[in-house]
């Protein structure tokens, strides 16, 4: 079953629809991430991060990615899954999936006027070609409050003793 999605775009599209609030004065947000299982600390980070400009817009890691970074067993939703859960809500006004490992062409590409992550990356942590690329378009880089005690994995081993009980 294909799920019906408007807000979730190939990459060109999502070029094509950052110019186009671009063109009408619109701050573009640009957050990315893996968003496996949404919980309070995801949605409460997408809300933050939408409130910085006028639409949010999320990278979304493609499934090869999580299991590159997450493991064999992850992710636990499809890519197509994911990103229909994100685009129901509200504060996201655009998905797009991402393949590479890095995102320093998609920036350039989509030149975001404010690029965030949660609290618990610093600039540091950044990967040096992604601060690069938001530095080269002139990216604000905002690091979002991280609401502790809320994370997929620990959600899932909940979920795994729930359901030996």
């Amino acid at each position: 079953m294909t799920l019906d999605n408007s807000k979730l775009h190939p990459f060109a599209a999502a070029v094509a629809w950052r110019e186009q609030q671009r063109q009408a004065g619109r701050r573009v947000v640009l957050t990315n991430g893996v968003f496996d299982l949404l919980h309070t600390g995801h949605l409460y980070y997408l809300q933050k991060a939408r409130a910085l400009g006028d639409a949010l817009v999320i990278a979304l890691n493609a499934d090869a990615s999580v299991r590159a970074l997450k493991g064999p067993t992850r992710p636990v939703q499809s890519e197509e899954q994911r990103a229909y859960a994100l685009a129901a809500l509200a504060c996201v006004d655009a998905v797009f999936v991402f393949t590479t490992p890095r995102l320093d062409v998609e920036i350039r590409a989509l030149r975001p006027d404010v690029y965030t992550k949660a609290g618990d990356y610093t600039l540091d942590k950044l990967d040096p070609g992604e601060r690069a690329a938001l530095e080269a378009v002139g990216a604000r880089i905002e690091f979002m409050p991280f609401l502790p005690g809320f994370s997929t994995t620990q959600l899932i081993a909940r979920i795994k003793a729930a359901g030996e009980i």
